[in-house]
């Protein structure tokens, strides 16, 4: 009996990554351990998984990257590394809603990078969608802080979110820049090693301690790992040869949507009615700029 081949989209594996993705503010609302420390051991569990794929498939590759795509690389995994730190922090701060909604604000920073850096074509209806996806964001956010006064600690929270927002812009328009060229496997290796340094140095300063967690926190750090880190960012970063990077942002704000109905299941965090027109909004703003380019591609061949 013969196989059946199955073709995965690009789009369908957007739409799974994003899915992925909406499970990690749950699972570092769970975790009681300090930010820094969740989002380090997320990172190396997530590069010890894909790691030696990159080194027994990949293992050339390695060698042919230029000191430039190394370099962007690099890079990237700094910024990385800041959004998990400023994101994580942020959650101790304000609720899942407004953290989550915030810091999905990037499509506006990666549009003006994706268009002043890597020269794509920001289409009129893609503006549009990435216009009412922010309004539906901005919703959310506003329905959740209107249950009560914004504390400075909510502000500070808010802020770290944004600061999120910007860090991983960059990470996105790095990726879609260098995935051009290199395979998956070796560039999130080189990413994701150089975001666990970093958050080596952040927790070691921070003066936390790197091992002293009980079991169930160490299960929490595996699955931030494994879903949102393999499922999430590694699929998300395979989307990148394939898609635009302002269609990625754009769809990465269906986040929020995920998270939100998690934490209401998960975290029993109410949604009001704000919120949940929100977030409707946000993904009629996705199928506006996904719905787009597909028309543009089907065009095209």
């Amino acid at each position: 009996m013969r196989a059946v081949d199955l073709e995965v989209t690009p789009v369908a594996a957007l739409v799974f990554a994003i899915f992925a993705a909406s499970t990690s503010a749950i699972l570092v609302r769970w975790s009681v351990a300090p930010s820094s420390v969740a989002a380090f051991y997320r990172v190396v569990f997530t590069t010890a998984i894909v790691a030696p794929i990159a080194l027994v498939r990949y293992r050339e590759e390695f060698g042919r990257l230029s000191w430039r795509d190394l370099g962007v690389a690099i890079v990237a995994g700094i910024a990385l590394a800041i959004h998990f730190g400023a994101w994580f922090e942020s959650l101790n701060h304000t609720s899942v809603a407004a953290s989550v909604t915030l810091v999905q604000s990037q499509p506006i920073f990666v549009a003006l990078g994706a268009a002043l850096v890597l020269g794509e074509r920001v289409s009129r209806e893609t503006v549009v969608g990435i216009g009412i996806a922010i309004v539906g964001a901005a919703a959310m956010s506003l329905g959740d802080a209107g249950q009560a006064p914004l504390s400075d600690a909510t502000m500070y929270g808010n802020a770290l979110a944004l600061l999120g927002a910007i860090t991983v812009a960059g990470y996105v328009l790095a990726g879609r820049s260098i995935r051009q060229r290199v395979s998956l496997f070796p560039y999130v290796t080189v990413v994701y090693t150089a975001c666990a340094l970093t958050l080596l140095v952040v927790v070691g300063v921070q003066g936390h301690d790197y091992v002293a967690y009980p079991a169930r926190e160490w299960l929490l750090f595996l699955g931030m790992a494994i879903g949102p880190g393999v499922f999430g960012h590694t699929v998300i970063n395979w989307v990148l040869k394939h898609l635009e990077s302002v269609v990625v942002s754009v769809a990465w704000l269906g986040e929020p949507v995920g998270a939100t109905i998690l934490a209401l299941v998960l975290l029993a965090e109410i949604p009001d009615v704000i919120t949940v027109g929100g977030g409707l909004v946000v993904l009629v703003g996705i199928y506006v700029s996904t719905i787009e380019r597909e028309r543009r591609q089907a065009t095209t061949d």
